[in-house]
């Protein structure tokens, strides 16, 4: 939560963006010389630039365009009230589309990304609660071991259209797949990290190990790096070796063949 003092900093800088009815965060820090700051990362950021960050996320500023990618704001309009029922209906389809784009999801971790929500619509966040007894009437479950499975209302598990390919494909750290770590072990067994921020020698799975999907299963990981223009990809097995199958091993070579173009290293 911000102080009075941030909020007090906040509409100096509201009021100087609506007498310029745009402003480049270099306008705003050169104006304020707020100095700097300590980001996410630990890094070092203009203490401007996150506190227009912080203004665009609480609804007091909106993108008017952007320069070379970076954002120019204005200030934002003040918007029209919303009804008890609008927000309710709002934070359905929001779980709805959480829900459309990670299920299956156990229980656990469909209330994790409701949480989420007090984020990503602040001013709702007392909502999440019933709209979350809602999702869990509203959606289909079944449970597995011990375990509430939720997946949308609309979609038949049994259905044809969930039979997987053989295709064989590295996934990034952050694929709907991969994201729910605790999904993640449940489903295929091991554990997965992201190890990037990882001191070296306390990584087991490399800087920024790719899982490795083969049909339905997550099978290993892979390491890629580009040397000299040729691709290098390193690969582990849960297993200890790769699958000795034609399928896999044509699936593999088709899909390092996708990372080279991808990487444009196949002119």
């Amino acid at each position: 939560e911000w102080t009075p003092a941030r909020w007090k900093q906040a509409q100096a800088v509201q009021s100087f963006i609506a007498e310029r009815g745009a402003a480049h965060p270099r306008e705003v820090d050169a104006h304020f010389a707020h100095g700097k700051t300590t980001n996410w990362f630990g890094g070092s950021s203009n203490a401007s630039t996150q506190l227009l960050d912080g203004m665009h996320y609480r609804g007091l500023l909106r993108v008017a365009r952007r320069d070379g990618g970076t954002r120019v704001y204005a200030v934002r309009d003040a918007a029209l009230a919303v009804t008890a029922a609008e927000i309710d209906a709002r934070m359905d389809a929001l779980i709805d589309l959480i829900v459309g784009k990670y299920a299956p999801l156990p229980d656990a971790s469909l209330g994790q990304l409701v949480a989420y929500l007090g984020n990503g619509v602040p001013q709702w966040k007392d909502a999440r609660k019933a709209a979350l007894a809602r999702a869990r009437l509203r959606l289909q479950r079944a449970r597995v071991d011990g375990i509430d499975w939720l997946w949308p209302a609309d979609e038949r598990a049994e259905s044809r259209r969930w039979k997987p390919d053989s295709q064989v494909r590295l996934l990034t750290p952050f694929d709907p797949v991969v994201w729910d770590r605790r999904r993640f072990e449940l489903l295929w067994g091991w554990a997965y990290r992201f190890e990037a921020y990882t001191p070296p020698a306390k990584r087991k799975l490399g800087y920024y190990a790719l899982p490795l999907l083969w049909g339905d299963r997550v099978i290993g990981w892979g390491n890629l790096s580009v040397a000299a223009g040729v691709l290098n990809a390193q690969l582990q097995y849960v297993e200890g070796r790769a699958p000795r199958d034609a399928g896999f091993v044509d699936g593999l070579d088709a899909e390092l063949g996708r990372m080279r173009v991808f990487l444009g290293l196949d002119k």
